[in-house]
């Protein structure tokens, strides 16, 4: 039975079916094949001790009984998820839009008619520093109920210079408090402020500069889109990124292809993110770079039915990575499970696939995959138990309970099944041919 508490210092987990997703011969973006391994050991154990990862390997633990033990019964064991691109910080709400795109509104229009993105930014800014702290945390900590270990959250709800630190300030008091590893972003290019006709030079002079000495090595967002920043502005604030030491990520291709993806690959950006109206001739070039692409299905669920070319890329020998994009307008969901099912369903990718774009891709997305994305001695302990003996749930399964257990940093933050033991695989099995 699992105990109500766990304490930090020391706990082991035995009988499980581990995906370790270890290592490969270097630590970089996994690609075709290598997409499917999962590293598993059919039944092992792993270690924690604090807030690592202190042993993992097959067969019976040996080792110090000292701490908790759980019994995982066969079920799977494998790393937290890493959602690679989030704007999970934000105050306000979007459902009048909401209700407008129901009546057929587009996204370009509610975006050009003043809402959208600016509603969010009017919203944020009226906000206090407590409130957007605190809404970010109670997101932080449904997302870490589903499995969600490392959280990358952008700013650009706030497109001024105060505003954009105020969030990123915000970010960075969540993360010293959440149980996630919680990375910002810097994304003041969100969107263009109709009330402000020099904002594009203020973002790029004045903004940029203070973000980067505040926050050095930030990595620095743009959405690439009409309506939204240019591809020639895009160009100037990366440049000018590079030059204060900060990587570059981009939004491009969402609704329209305007050249950013091959501009990104040519920059040398970490990663390329949307992709629903990328070209075939911009993917091949994209699959051929060591640029990741970050498909985000589930903003084409809840606007329009568009999906990135994610089979393509991967056939390409490209490297796929998967998020939720969490963001009150066009994904709001903190539900990876659920971007691993969109992912097989409308991106075409196998389950395997899909958990490794959402655990060590993801993770090499954001540059952590030195600390989290696999389950190896020495990394932070961010470890989610599912219910299920079968990875493969993951992609069938469809807005399910998720996991049993969730810890993050070698603490438990999630428990689902205090109060019952858990059922061996044997017992399962039994119950499925008694039910039909």
């Amino acid at each position: 039975m699992l105990p109500d508490s766990i304490p930090v210092s020391s706990l082991t987990i035995v009988n499980a079916r581990i995906l370790t997703l270890a290592a490969l011969a270097r630590p970089e973006p996994r690609r075709g094949a290598a997409l499917r391994d999962l590293g598993v050991i059919e039944r092992g154990f792993v270690r924690i001790e604090g807030s690592d990862i202190a042993a993992v390997g097959s067969g019976e633990w040996t080792g110090s009984a000292e701490g908790e033990v759980i019994d995982a019964g066969g079920c799977v064991l494998m790393p937290g998820f890493v959602d690679c691109h989030t704007h999970t910080c934000w105050a306000g709400h979007r459902l009048d839009e909401f209700e407008l795109a129901l009546s057929g509104a587009t996204y370009l229009e509610i975006l050009k008619s003043g809402g959208g993105i600016m509603s969010t930014v009017r919203a944020v800014r009226e906000a206090d520093d407590e409130d957007l702290t605190n809404a970010l945390l109670r997101r932080l900590t449904a997302m870490a109920s589903l499995g969600t270990g490392t959280v990358e959250v952008k700013s650009g709800y706030g497109l001024t210079v105060e505003s954009e630190l105020k969030m990123l300030r915000c970010i960075h008091a969540a993360s010293r408090q959440a149980g996630q590893l919680v990375i910002g972003t810097f994304l003041g290019a969100h969107a263009i402020d109709p009330e402000n006709p020099k904002m594009v030079e203020q973002t790029i002079n004045d903004t940029l500069p203070l973000v980067a000495a505040e926050f050095p090595g930030i990595m620095v967002d743009a959405f690439c889109e009409q309506g939204a920043w240019t591809l020639e502005d895009c160009r100037r604030l990366f440049e000018n990124a590079q030059d204060l030491g900060c990587p570059i990520r981009v939004h491009a291709d969402q609704f329209n292809s305007l050249g950013m993806t091959r501009l990104a690959v040519e920059l040398g950006a970490v990663s390329v993110d949307h992709l629903e109206a990328t070209t075939p001739k911009d993917l091949e070039h994209l699959a051929h770079s060591k640029t990741i692409g970050v498909m985000l299905p589930c903003a084409g669920f809840h606007l329009d039915g568009r999906y990135a070319p994610a089979r393509a890329l991967i056939d390409a020998g490209g490297a796929v990575a998967l998020a939720t994009n969490f963001n009150p307008g066009s994904a709001p969901t903190p539900s990876m499970p659920f971007v691993i099912a969109l992912a097989c369903r409308k991106l075409r990718m196998t389950p395997a696939e899909a958990i490794t774009a959402s655990t060590w891709n993801a993770a090499c997305a954001l540059q952590v995959q030195d600390r989290v994305g696999s389950l190896e001695v020495g990394k932070r302990a961010d470890l989610q138990l599912l219910d299920s003996f079968d990875e493969r749930e993951l992609g069938y399964e469809l807005a399910g309970a998720g996991p049993l257990v969730v810890i993050n940093n070698g603490e438990i933050v999630h428990l689902r099944a205090v109060g019952r033991e858990l059922a061996s695989e044997d017992e399962a099995k039994d119950d499925d041919d008694e039910v039909d």
